[in-house]
């Protein structure tokens, strides 16, 4: 036999011992990912709210189409000491929490932890489980004088779908009880919006593309200009009916206590 083949042969086919190296190794990860602790929601919040690894010592990792790496990992832990600060001063615990946001106790824990950045959605359901503000949330502060509000320090939040986001363009006490946003969907994107807290409404102002409103089992179609008032603690979806992006301004306001 040609010494040359032989050790070409050799060379390609593993020795026992390293196969059975191999075969270790394969085990011990898997061995591993049994271990590791996957924290599951509901089907819905499962979505939702998706877990994100934590690197220690950095910031949290944040999930695909969430913003700004940056500002949404920055925007994570605001986020996470306003739920904690609200949460505590209602003496609430995590499971009362989630009885009144639906949001599971595991997805509540780890945004408090700000170890996943969460979506449009669950920080809804969060702000109508404490009965406050969607912006008190965000963890933005007030002051006296004029207040400035820079486009970097507010990144969108989309949804879980990707087919919506949102920014917040009102600064923090600018007026109590208002909040204004933009509204971006993507061409032909829903959201479909759950119940606000009671007496909530809002005013929607089409500024490109178009806009179909469902309220309850009403549509109201609105081309560039139109706008709508209404009630939004009742449930309601956003449907762009262009073939590019629909971006509108949103105005909340908030029944007072």
């Amino acid at each position: 036999m040609n010494p040359k083949l032989s050790s070409k042969k050799a060379r390609r086919s593993p020795s026992p011992s390293s196969k059975t190296a191999s075969a270790d190794a394969a085990a011990r990860v898997a061995a591993v990912a049994e271990r590791s602790p996957v924290v599951e929601d509901d089907e819905e919040d499962a979505d939702e709210s998706t877990p994100a690894a934590e690197r220690k010592g950095g910031r949290p990792r944040v999930a695909p189409n969430s913003g700004d790496v940056f500002g949404a990992a920055e925007l994570a832990r605001q986020v996470a000491e306003a739920l904690r600060h609200h949460r505590r001063t209602q003496q609430l615990s995590l499971d009362d929490l989630a009885q009144r946001s639906g949001v599971s106790r595991a997805a509540l824990s780890q945004i408090e932890g700000a170890r996943t950045n969460p979506t449009l959605s669950v920080l809804w359901k969060i702000a109508v489980g404490l009965g406050m503000p969607f912006q008190e949330l965000l963890g933005t502060q007030s002051s006296n004088g004029p207040r400035v509000l820079r486009a970097g320090d507010t990144p969108a939040l989309r949804t879980a779908s990707g087919q919506m986001e949102s920014r917040l363009l009102s600064p923090g006490g600018s007026s109590p009880g208002v909040e204004v946003y933009e509204l971006r969907l993507a061409p032909r994107g829903s959201h479909p919006s759950e119940p606000h807290s009671v007496g909530t409404t809002e005013t929607v102002v089409v500024l490109t593309g178009a806009l179909r409103m469902i309220i309850e089992d009403q549509s109201y179609d609105l081309a560039t200009g139109d706008s709508i008032f209404f009630s939004a603690d009742v449930r309601h979806v956003y449907e762009s009916r262009s073939s590019h992006a629909t971006r509108c301004i949103n105005v909340i306001s908030y029944a007072r206590s």
